[in-house]
């Protein structure tokens, strides 16, 4: 006898801790809840038989009822490392309802053992597995474990995500996904752990599908592409984006681009060019260290292959801020890493330099290598419930380097990146070496209430933040004297700072609880000094 339909509750965890990637503050700001939206669940409630009735409520935007649960004939839930907690505790207020769990994502599939009281877990791509579970669940099962093959999923059969189970209104931009994979080998990186070195792309009518419909629902403004590293297959990309730039001019470009890279990106100015005409506006590369040794040795060769500088600015003159990523632990940094880390944020004129402390992901070739030189630590792949983050919870190993001067050389790091000064500096700057003319901008439209706005946002930040407002008004006003999409950009990169500022000095000042403990562990030298020379005298 076939059991009835049931109906689906799918929960997005909470992220356990702030991060720099939050954004907080700046969507108070900007009046939305969060920064992204949840596409992996999304994606996989698409995967489901249209008979299954499903709801999905996002913990960090809206609470759940009892009542909510009570309705539910299954909860899906599962996702990153920071949702770890969150996830195990909505396992357990599942359990004591009698509602069974299905968990999956990243973290489940990286640390399964860490989420066994689930009932069933997901692991691996879900394309290529979800039948699987379908089939269990639709026969009866009420408990198991389906694991995907490694790198097999067929994306070209991925179903257009379930937007339609999202509140566009709480979000700063909404995600789609390209490809998945990326090409290189980085050490401590757990994408290609996941989803492999070859990277898999969607078809362009696929693509087309998916943004039509964004289109009809009535959404308009910032698209991410989730994809691991965008220019991963440039042979599909040379296809997709002149196909995509036409359909955004067809359209009145209603979606302003962002997207992850690799940075040789910047080696290709047919790929910048491509990327400009169909409105991509950000991307975020991962820089990770200025010092080409220490790029080696994390197996990131492909940053060494060039002046990293020059090609940021490369990306700026095709119309493309950049974003990046920064890590402080490295086995092979040399004592003046916080100097060279510094200078290079400021020589490349990056704002949002998001700096961590390193973090052995589980599943990563880095992690195997520590477990085998016996420097991880226990639990390294448990989340800690408080301050879920390679900010504040980094170095999750034995270090080489004393870890006092890697705690001291990230704060002296943070203390110069996020100073107003300093911020603001670099937004004036980036302003002087983003050629904004090939990509469409409201405020160069003449909105006058878009330009109000605008100067709101400003306020609101400098009027949260005092210590900020000289600098960061006196930035703005520079680029509103440029041009009105300077003026946009720098609005963009001032809200972000209501976050990232405040942050920061939290993070500097847990910094400063690590290095007080350290200190009460280690007696000073001069008192080991004196315990030597009293056990040669006796």
């Amino acid at each position: 006898m076939k059991l009835p339909s049931p109906n689906v509750l799918m929960l997005y965890p909470l992220f356990s801790a702030e991060s720099f990637w939050t954004f907080g503050e700046s969507c108070k700001v900007l009046g939305v809840k969060r920064p992204a939206a949840p596409l992996g669940l999304i994606t996989v409630a698409a995967m489901l038989p249209e008979s299954w009735t499903v709801r999905l409520i996002d913990c960090n935007t809206a609470a759940f009822s009892d009542e909510d649960l009570a309705w539910a004939d299954a909860v899906f839930t599962g996702g990153m490392l920071p949702q770890q907690a969150d996830t195990l505790r909505l396992i357990e207020i599942c359990r004591a309802a009698g509602k069974p769990v299905v968990v999956g994502g990243p973290d489940p599939t990286s640390s399964p053992h860490i989420y066994e009281r689930a009932d069933f877990r997901v692991l691996g791509e879900a394309e290529s597995v979800i039948d699987d579970f379908i089939a269990a669940w639709e026969g009866g099962a009420r408990s198991g474990t389906f694991t995907a093959p490694k790198f097999q999923a067929d994306v070209t059969k991925t179903p257009v995500p379930r937007f339609d189970l999202l509140k566009f209104e709480d979000y700063l931009y909404l995600g789609v996904q390209y490809s998945r994979g990326c090409p290189f080998t980085c050490e401590f990186c757990d994408i290609i752990e996941l989803y492999g070195r070859v990277p898999r792309t969607k078809t362009i009518e696929q693509m087309f599908v998916e943004l039509e419909k964004l289109y009809q629902m009535g959404y308009r403004g910032h698209l991410d592409f989730v994809d691991d590293n965008f220019i991963g297959n440039k042979k599909s990309l040379r296809q997709f984006l002149p196909k995509l730039a036409e359909w955004q001019r067809s359209h009145g470009y209603p979606f302003e681009l962002s997207t992850e890279a690799s940075v040789n990106l910047a080696d290709d100015p047919e790929l910048l060019d491509l990327m400009g005409a169909a409105n991509f506006f950000a991307i975020f590369v991962g820089i990770e260290s200025p010092d080409p040794a220490t790029l080696v040795a994390m197996r990131k060769k492909q940053n060494t292959r060039r002046n990293i500088a020059e090609s940021i600015h490369k990306i700026y003159a095709a119309g493309m801020l950049v974003t990046a990523g920064f890590i402080v632990g490295f086995d092979n940094e040399k004592v003046s890493m916080a100097d060279a880390m510094i200078d290079f944020i400021e020589e490349a004129a990056i704002p949002v330099s998001m700096v961590g402390l390193l973090y052995a992901l589980p599943n990563t070739q880095l992690t195997r290598r520590l477990e085998r030189e016996g420097r991880l630590h226990t639990g390294h792949d448990v989340a800690p419930t408080i301050g879920a983050d390679q900010c504040t919870a980094g170095i999750n190993f034995d270090p080489l380097r004393p870890l006092r001067d890697i705690l001291m050389d990230y704060k002296r790091v943070l203390e110069h990146v996020y100073s107003p000064a300093a911020y603001a500096g670099r937004v004036d700057r980036l302003m002087t070496l983003l050629d904004r003319s090939r990509q469409r901008d409201e405020l160069a439209e003449g909105d006058i209430r878009a330009k109000l706005g605008a100067m709101e946002t400003v306020h609101r930040v400098v009027s949260a933040l005092p210590e900020a407002r000289g600098p960061l008004w006196q930035t703005f006003m520079n680029c509103a004297k440029r041009d009105t999409s300077s003026a946009r950009i720098a609005v963009q990169m001032i809200a972000a700072y209501a976050h990232l500022g405040p942050f920061s000095r939290k993070v500097i000042a847990a910094i400063d609880e690590r290095l007080a403990a350290l200190d009460e562990q280690v007696p000073s030298p001069a008192l080991a000094a004196d315990a030597t020379e009293a056990r040669h005298l006796a």
